[in-house]
């Protein structure tokens, strides 16, 4: 297992499409849930689920994905419904971390939702830590209300992104980052 600090400053998204089997075992896909859920949660709200797919469910999700893309866009070539079908087909998991806001006197929605995103990252760290390549993702479809009631995303929930998880088929190319000095302000 890499060093935290190293992994932390090395650590960098892999296209779906540039990952393959195998995925994560049952127990280390226990084991990035359970990072998943250790955030800051201000008030212990839990304001976040998670959606696993794996195996055929992300052929099934794929086909939510397309019928809902046909049917809003009618005509459109045979060759993009296909697209929108294989959109979850590339890593062989991917977890939806779901969002959703519990009225609280002192925790605002928007604390409740950066706890969601923390848990996405969390889960795409622990993917990282256990050797695998982890990308955080959204599109159209995790935005389009029947997108998400066909997977099961509730009327008062969002999707805080779909984390694709795999082995890296090819070493991962770094991206330039902001120098410190560019985002850095002292009080």
């Amino acid at each position: 297992m890499p060093d935290a600090l190293e992994l932390l400053k090395l650590r960098r998204s892999i296209k779906p499409r540039e990952m393959s089997g195998p995925g994560p075992s049952a127990d280390e896909l226990d084991t990035i849930l359970t990072i998943g859920s250790r955030v800051p949660d201000h008030g212990k709200l839990t304001p976040w689920r998670f959606i696993v797919f794996e195996g055929d469910a992300r052929a099934r999700a794929g086909d939510v994905i397309a019928a809902v893309f046909a049917r809003k866009n009618p005509g459109t070539p045979a060759a993009d419904v296909e697209i929108e079908k294989r959109r979850m087909m590339d890593a062989p998991l991917v977890i939806a971390v779901v969002s959703f806001v519990k009225p609280h006197p002192k925790v605002p929605a928007w604390e409740q939702e950066l706890s969601a995103g923390a848990s996405a990252m969390n889960i795409v760290t622990a993917a990282t830590a256990l050797g695998y390549g982890a990308n955080w993702l959204t599109g159209w479809f995790a935005f389009d209300r029947d997108v998400l009631e066909g997977l099961g995303v509730k009327p008062d929930e969002k999707l805080a992104g779909f984390i694709h998880i795999g082995t890296p088929s090819k070493p991962a190319e770094d991206r330039p980052r902001p120098a410190l000095s560019d985002i850095v302000t002292r009080f």
